[in-house]
């Protein structure tokens, strides 16, 4: 069986707008890749549509999850199959605490008949939490109820570490962190680290990165990837922007993806 998440020539539109564009990536077992780009091009768009968002219409294309394509699933049957979205403005769920929600989230992963040992389980979240310098009476607080914008990240780690997700997009998890929590955050994410999972960061700017260092980088520009490459990459774009594709708006061919 394959060990990653490929993306091929996945089209999604919103309402009547297309929106990616026979999209493809590639992204295995055990790597840390990065898309970087400008506001309105698809990024987020990606993100929900792989996690079955109904607002999202596949047109065309397929997501295969391990060698199994999760392009219809219902975003539940998603989570199950292993991908992770951490979401760039967390949801409240009011009434809801982080412990059960967590607690829920486990059990419906377990084979039926299997016992759930909570002591285990509340030893494992506070030893996670504790690494995400949250306080431990954040378990019996509604989900990102009353958050400060840090605190709901650090919510969204918490529940990939306990998780432990085959994949893991991270849609723009800087967004709104100081510098101090973006740190706290990246040492997280850098603990998941490893052969068993793939981590996808979606981010406008390179500063994310200093944190936690992509194998790979990908440029995605008017709905498709236009360039790959190293960390280098990222740089790059720091210093000079995506001005040379928004120039080169309308054709494809001027700057395609490198291996």
């Amino acid at each position: 069986m394959s060990k990653l998440l490929e993306i091929r020539k996945l089209n999604v539109t919103i309402g009547e707008r297309q929106i990616l564009k026979d999209f493809a990536l590639t992204l295995p077992k055990g790597e840390v890749h990065a898309i970087m780009g400008p506001n309105g091009t698809g990024k987020s768009t990606l993100a929900k549509a792989l996690a079955g968002h109904e607002d999202y219409t596949v047109t065309g294309g397929e997501a295969l999850l391990d060698g199994e394509n999760i392009i219809g699933m219902e975003p539940d049957a998603v989570a199950r199959a292993g991908l992770f979205l951490a979401f760039q403005y967390p949801s409240e769920i009011p009434g809801v605490s982080i412990a059960n929600f967590i607690r829920a989230a486990l059990v419906a992963r377990q084979p039926k008949g299997t016992a759930f040992d909570a002591k285990a389980f509340y030893a494992r979240l506070h030893a996670k939490m504790d690494e995400l310098r949250m306080d431990r009476k954040f378990t019996a607080r509604s989900v990102n109820e009353g958050f400060s914008g840090g605190e709901k990240k650090r919510c969204e780690i918490l529940q990939m570490l306990m998780l432990e997700p085959r994949y893991a997009i991270l849609d723009e998890t800087d967004s709104g962190l100081d510098i101090d929590a973006l740190r706290i955050v990246a040492d997280g994410v850098n603990a998941m680290r490893g052969p068993g999972i793939g981590i996808l960061i979606i981010t406008h700017y390179q500063r994310l990165l200093e944190y936690i260092v992509p194998d790979r980088v990908h440029v995605m520009h008017d709905g498709r990837i236009v360039r790959s490459g190293g960390r280098e990459l990222a740089l790059e774009l720091e210093e000079k922007g995506y001005e040379q594709w928004e120039r080169n708006k309308g054709s494809h061919d001027a700057h395609p993806p490198t291996a």
